[in-house]
C-alpha cells in the first residue's frame, strides 16, 4: 500500500512525493485524508530550517499534525469501522521517512488510540481540534488561570479568547498590530497594544510567539501576576529582571495538548459552548501544496491553511 504525501527534503525543498507505507498492525487503522492544515508555528519553522534541535527532528519529512479524514480500515478489535470520521493529530507510517507530524497525505496508517472520532459534519474544521486543544491545554487544569490579556489575534489567540468566554471568564483583551487580523472577534476586544493604557493585567497569554515582547508584557502586569507562554520559541528567551523583580512576575510554559484534552475540545464543539468559524480562510488542492505552504507561511492574511486531499488518487 501507498499514499501521496507532502514531503519535506530540506528547508524550503518541499513537494508531492509518493511513498510506500508501513503494514497495518491489528490494532492500526487506514484512514484516508480529505484534509489537512499548516501550522505556521512549528511547521513553518521546519520549512524554513529555522527549527532548534528537536526530539525526532531530520529531514526528509512528512509534515502535518492536523489532519481529518474517514476510516477505511480497521480491525474489529480497535472499536472503530469503516466510515467512521476522525481527527488525526499526524502518523508516523512511512518507513525510513520521518513521521514527526506526518498527517498532510492522502491514506495514512495509525494506532487507533491516536485518532479522535468528530461529528461528520465538522468538514475541514474538524483538522482545527489539535489548535483547540493546544489552547484549552494551555487555560485547563489546578492552578491555572484564565487570561485577561491575549497577545495575537491568529487562530491561536482567537481560541484563547473563544474558550475564555466558554468557561465563563470575563472577555480578555486581545492585541493586534496587524490590521489585517483585527477583524472576526467574538464577543471581545481586539486593539492595537499602543492605544492600551492598562497596566494591572492579572494574567497575559502570549500567542504571537515573539520573545522580544517580555520586557513590555512585564510592565503590564499587576504585582504577582502570570505571563503564560502559549506559543512557539525559536530562540532563547530573556528579559529584564529588575521589572520583574519589582511585579514579583510569574511564568508559565504552556506544554502539548493531551488526549483528554482533545475529548474535552470536541465535547465543548459537540455542544455548541465552541465554534471553530472563521478560522479558516484559505483553501487549495494538495496539488498545489509547494503554492499553499509559501502562502500560508508569507502571507498575513492567511490565518489557516486548509490543503484539500479530496482529488488525490
Amino acid at each position: 500500500m501507498d499514499t501521496t504525501a507532502v514531503l519535506l527534503a530540506g528547508p524550503k525543498d518541499l513537494g508531492l512525493q509518493n511513498l510506500a507505507l508501513d503494514t497495518p498492525g491489528d490494532g492500526d487503522l487506514v484512514i484516508e485524508i480529505s484534509h489537512s492544515g499548516i501550522s505556521t508555528g512549528t511547521e513553518k519553522l521546519f520549512w524554513s530550517g529555522e527549527m532548534p534541535p528537536f526530539p525526532g527532528m531530520g529531514y526528509p519529512l512528512v509534515p502535518g499534525y492536523e489532519a481529518t479524514g474517514e476510516v477505511v480500515s480497521a480491525h474489529r478489535s480497535t472499536g472503530f469501522r469503516a466510515g467512521d470520521r476522525v481527527f488525526v493529530p499526524g502518523a508516523s507510517c512511512y518507513g525510513e521517512i520521518k513521521g514527526l507530524f506526518g498527517g498532510a497525505a492522502r491514506r495514512v496508517v495509525t494506532a487507533a488510540d491516536r485518532v479522535t472520532r468528530i461529528d461528520g459534519g465538522m468538514g475541514a474544521e474538524g483538522a482545527l481540534l489539535a489548535l483547540a486543544a493546544t489552547a484549552r491545554h494551555s487555560m485547563a487544569g489546578l492552578d491555572k488561570t484564565l487570561p485577561d490579556l491575549i497577545v495575537g489575534h491568529g487562530v491561536l489567540g482567537r481560541l484563547l479568547a473563544r474558550l475564555t468566554i466558554a468557561a465563563g471568564g470575563a472577555a480578555p483583551t486581545v492585541w493586534e498590530i496587524d490590521p489585517d487580523r483585527c477583524d472576526g472577534a467574538q464577543g471581545y476586544e481586539v486593539i492595537n497594544p499602543a492605544d492600551d493604557p492598562r497596566r494591572d493585567y492579572g494574567c497575559i497569554y502570549d500567542a504571537s510567539g515573539n520573545g522580544g515582547l517580555l520586557n513590555d508584557l512585564i510592565t503590564r502586569l499587576t504585582k504577582g501576576g502570570e505571563i503564560v507562554l502559549a506559543g512557539f520559541y525559536p530562540e532563547p528567551l530573556s528579559f529584564a529582571f529588575p521589572p520583574a523583580f519589582m511585579k514579583e512576575a510569574r511564568f508559565r510554559v504552556a506544554a502539548e495538548w493531551t488526549n483528554d484534552d482533545l475529548v474535552a475540545t470536541r465535547q465543548l464543539i459537540d455542544c455548541g459552548a465552541l465554534s471553530l468559524s472563521g478560522l479558516i480562510t484559505d483553501t487549495r488542492k494538495a496539488a498545489d501544496a509547494p503554492a499553499a505552504y509559501e502562502q500560508a507561511f508569507n502571507d498575513p492574511t492567511c490565518l489557516k491553511m486548509i490543503l484539500d486531499w479530496r482529488d488525490v488518487a
